[in-house]
C-alpha cells in the first residue's frame, strides 16, 4: 500500500485484515504466526526505515522467543543484527507495499 491509498488503513479495514489473519487461530500463539505469514507474503522486504537515527535495512519478519513479531534490520553502519519488535517499528515514506499488514498486526497487538 503506497501513494494516494488511505494511511492508516481504517479501522474496517483493519478489522478485515485482523479476521483473515486469525481465521483459523486457536489462541495468541497461532494468531501471531497467522501475521507472520501473512506479513511474508504480502510485505515487500527488504526495505530502508530509520532507527534511532541510523538507516537500516529491513531483510525479513520473524518471531522471537517472547513470540513477538519482529523486523530483523540490519544497520548500514557494520554488519550488526537487530530484531525490533514490529509494533515500534518507525515505517518509511513512501511505506512499502503490504505495510497495511503492519498496522493490522499493531492494532492487534495493542488490543491484546
Amino acid at each position: 500500500m503506497t501513494g494516494s491509498q488511505r494511511w492508516p488503513p481504517s479501522g474496517t479495514r483493519l478489522r478485515q485484515l485482523i479476521a483473515e489473519a486469525i481465521v483459523d487461530a486457536h489462541d495468541d500463539s497461532e494468531q501471531r504466526v497467522g501475521f507472520l505469514t501473512l506479513l511474508e507474503e504480502s510485505l515487500a522486504l527488504p526495505f530502508e526505515t530509520e532507527v534511532l537515527g541510523a538507516r537500516v535495512t529491513v531483510e525479513r519478519i520473524d518471531l522471537n522467543d517472547a513470540e513477538e513479531v519482529v523486523a530483523i534490520a540490519i544497520c548500514r553502519h557494520g554488519r550488526n543484527r537487530q530484531a525490533v519488535p514490529l509494533v515500534d517499528l518507525p515505517l518509511p515514506s513512501p511505506r512499502p507495499a503490504g505495510a497495511e499488514w503492519i498496522e493490522a498486526y499493531r492494532h492487534w497487538a495493542r488490543g491484546r
